[in-house]
């Protein structure tokens, strides 16, 4: 909050969201940016000015860290290329809080973004997670969840699997069994919220 207080102008994923917590906190008076993956690009250069201007400008997300699965890498990229000092506070991430509560090897992990919505190359991500030896992490969201399970037990029915459910939230939830295991569960308990599955290769 302290960052957010003394900040000029505050990039934010979605003002609607931002400003409600902004005002809840007694944060007035800022200039608000909306920043996200549909205009990252077109925004940097006004909000490099403004950084070369003086300001202290702050990104924030809806949920989670920003630049990962969210916007804000490009904006990186941009004040590095342009020599403009920034400083990352850490802040949530359902990347590595899924991680450690799953219970799976932490000492190597990949994390693949969002699994691809073609089933072929959903499929292939998930094989070459299970072949690297290292515990994968993915986004999911509800609707496919199941047909990502079932292409699970397809490849290694016996894969080490965690489905983490609405992290950090009221009802944060943690699945954990063999992709066959889970597959038949949320084949008949259809999942809701933002989910993250992670998965080890058993053998």
């Amino acid at each position: 909050m302290a960052v957010l207080r003394s900040a000029d102008r505050i990039a934010c994923e979605d003002t609607r969201h931002s400003a409600p917590l902004l005002a809840h906190h007694g944060i007035s008076g800022k200039s608000l940016t909306s920043l996200h993956e549909h205009n990252e690009v077109r925004r940097i250069p006004e909000l490099l000015a403004a950084a070369q201007a003086g300001e202290t400008v702050a990104v924030v997300t809806d949920a989670g860290m920003p630049g990962v699965s969210d916007p804000g890498y490009r904006l990186v990229h941009a004040c590095i290329a342009a020599g403009v000092p920034f400083e990352v506070l850490p802040g949530p991430s359902a990347v590595l809080t899924a991680l450690i509560g799953s219970g799976m090897p932490c000492h190597a992990f990949r994390f693949g973004g969002f699994l691809p919505v073609k089933s072929g190359r959903r499929r292939q991500a998930l094989e070459d997670s299970l072949a690297s030896g290292e515990t994968g992490i993915f986004f999911e969201s509800p609707h496919r969840l199941s047909g990502s399970l079932d292409l699970l037990t397809e490849i290694e029915p016996g894969a080490t699997v965690c489905v983490a459910r609405e992290l950090t939230k009221k009802f944060e939830t943690y699945h954990r069994g063999t992709a066959a295991e889970l597959a038949a569960h949320f084949s008949t308990h259809p999942p809701k919220g933002e989910i993250v599955l992670l998965l080890h290769t058993a053998k």
